[in-house]
């Protein structure tokens, strides 16, 4: 079987539904196409959280578990060879993981417990190439840690961050280009890996599978 070195990606497949992630590999100047669920899959299933699970460990397995999807995915659907991102984030207070809200008395519940503290958000990231038109996938993964500071916040601050619908489909319920900036007094870390894809891990493991940007 021919072994022939695939020509430098001019592209990537983004596994992901977020706008941010679009945004930010925009940023830096890299073509990507989309390879979203199907409608018959349940990709909501794949963030549940398992009983004990450590917020690194459980970030980690969810964006693995997104990239053999992805693989999946792309396989059933004959697409072009091409590398595929996927990314996962998690807010972390110590040990407990805070996910999406499910809704407005979980978003106001999340942020009050962010309020005057600080918390580790992480994001892991994870790509797929195979270097040749004979070989195996090659996986590649980075985990950025961030440490975040929220000034304490008023109740009436917290209400109306949460009728302003930003918390929804966020981790911790917030996000950090949002208007919530204003009550964030200090971050240690990377703020691109905050809004959910770190781009500096991200463009090493981009380099590793020699794609174009």
């Amino acid at each position: 079987m021919s072994r022939k070195p695939l020509e430098r990606p001019s592209f990537i497949y983004l596994a992901s539904q977020s706008p941010r992630r679009r945004q930010l590999l925009e940023q830096i100047g890299v073509r990507h196409e989309l390879l979203l669920p199907r409608a018959d899959e349940d990709a909501e299933s794949l963030e549940a959280e398992r009983p004990g699970e450590l917020p690194a460990d459980y970030v980690e397995r969810v964006t693995r578990a997104k990239l053999q999807a992805a693989q999946s995915r792309w396989q059933a659907g004959g697409l072009g060879a091409a590398p595929i991102l996927c990314a996962d984030t998690t807010v972390a207070l110590g040990r407990r993981i805070l996910g999406k809200p499910r809704d407005a008395d979980e978003a106001g519940a999340m942020l009050r417990a962010l309020s005057g503290t600080t918390h580790r958000v992480l994001t892991a990231v994870a790509l797929a190439w195979r270097p040749t038109t004979a070989a195996r996938w090659r996986i590649a993964e980075a985990v950025s840690a961030s440490r975040v500071h929220f000034a304490a916040m008023p109740d009436a601050a917290i209400a109306a961050y949460v009728a302003s619908g930003e918390p929804f489909g966020k981790a911790g319920a917030y996000a950090i280009q949002s208007g919530i900036a204003a009550w964030i007094e200090h971050i240690e870390g990377s703020h691109s890996g905050i809004m959910g894809l770190p781009l500096y891990e991200t463009a090493q493991l981009l380099r590793q599978a020699r794609v174009a940007f």
